[in-house]
């Protein structure tokens, strides 16, 4: 969004995806990108990170990462106001924790928890007590279905390999955790193979306590976590759901009832900045649903949308007279 909006960019690539960002960069030049508009930059983040913020000429960052890092980039240019020419702009988009909450069998309820469980890793969700046997039972059944390999060889694989070996352990540590508590119970999938590329199993997991870390902290990864609720507390799961971790990206809703709706909508207004009604919880698409949270989970300046395009403008205002001025006085003073 800087670019179009007129806009010198230094290009920072992530270190995990620098060939893909590397051909998008010369696709841009090839199809009439002026040189040196952008700068592609492949460096060390934290000399990257130390380098821009201490240049006058700082006027803003657009951002993709984790919270610690997004942090201290922050920290660095509040120390640094007195160098810039301006007050530079900040917008992030960080990790999230995604939250899906049933309370009746919505048709695509199972369709859109084994999506985002998957699509958009590290979700929870919650369901009714007296729903969860049979949402159970079919969501197991839809889990064998999932094909788990190199979607360049299958079409029909729906889920590859995770970005790196970091990835990879972080995932299975949060496997291991639920294999060892007596709170969590796995339900489906877990296996974990690095043995060629770093494969996770898409892991069902049900959760007895919504206090315990699998339910708060972001996986980003293939893990799905149930939590089911007794049917009379459902206010109390949303104020579950609100309070329970500080993160605020997307969260959706399955109800039929608009009384159900709207109190849930209401009451999880600030726990979500993309927020879905009987939908699943991912897939925001570009100038459909400019997507982004708020809390620690970002600037929630919606990319995809027209008001991002103005975070990277500086307006100006203009006025021309063609009456000149003949009185210094105002008019009731006359």
């Amino acid at each position: 969004s800087p670019l179009p909006q007129g806009n010198v960019v230094l290009w920072k690539p992530s270190d995990t995806a620098l060939l893909s960002s590397y051909a998008v960069y010369k696709i841009l030049l090839e199809a009439g990108l002026p040189p040196n508009v952008v700068q592609f930059v492949p460096a060390d983040g934290p000399v990257f990170g130390d380098t821009v913020t201490s240049s006058e000429h700082f006027c803003g960052l657009n951002f993709t990462g984790s919270v610690p890092t997004f942090k201290r980039l922050w920290k660095q240019v509040s120390e640094n106001l007195d160098r810039y020419r301006n007050f530079p702009r900040l917008a992030g988009e960080l990790p999230r924790k995604v939250w899906e909450l049933g309370s009746v069998p919505f048709p695509s309820v199972l369709p859109a928890c084994a999506r985002s469980g998957v699509v958009l890793p590290g979700v929870v969700a919650s369901s009714l007590d007296s729903l969860w046997p049979q949402i159970k039972e079919k969501l197991l059944e839809e889990h064998g279905k999932i094909k788990v390999g190199d979607p360049a060889q299958d079409f029909g694989t729906f889920f590859s390999a995770v970005i790196d070996d970091k990835s990879f352990a972080r995932i299975k540590k949060w496997i291991e955790h639920a294999k060892k508590s007596s709170n969590l119970t796995i339900l489906a999938g877990g296996g974990c193979d690095d043995s060629v590329g770093y494969f996770v199993e898409p892991c069902i997991v049900e959760s007895r306590d919504p206090q315990d870390p699998i339910m708060k902290e972001e996986i980003f990864g293939p893990v799905l976590t149930v939590y089911v609720y007794p049917e009379k507390r459902f206010a109390e799961v949303l104020e579950l759901v609100d309070t329970t971790t500080a993160f605020g990206l997307t969260g959706a809703i399955f109800a039929r009832e608009k009384r159900i709706i709207d109190e849930a909508r209401n009451l999880l207004r600030n726990a979500a900045g993309n927020f879905y009604i009987n939908d699943k919880s991912t897939g925001a698409v570009v100038a459909q649903q400019p997507f982004g949270g708020s809390r620690i989970s970002g600037t929630n300046d919606k990319p995809g949308g027209p008001h991002y395009i103005l975070r990277w403008t500086s307006p100006q205002a203009v006025k021309e007279t063609h009456v000149p001025l003949t009185d210094w006085r105002y008019a009731y003073m006359q």
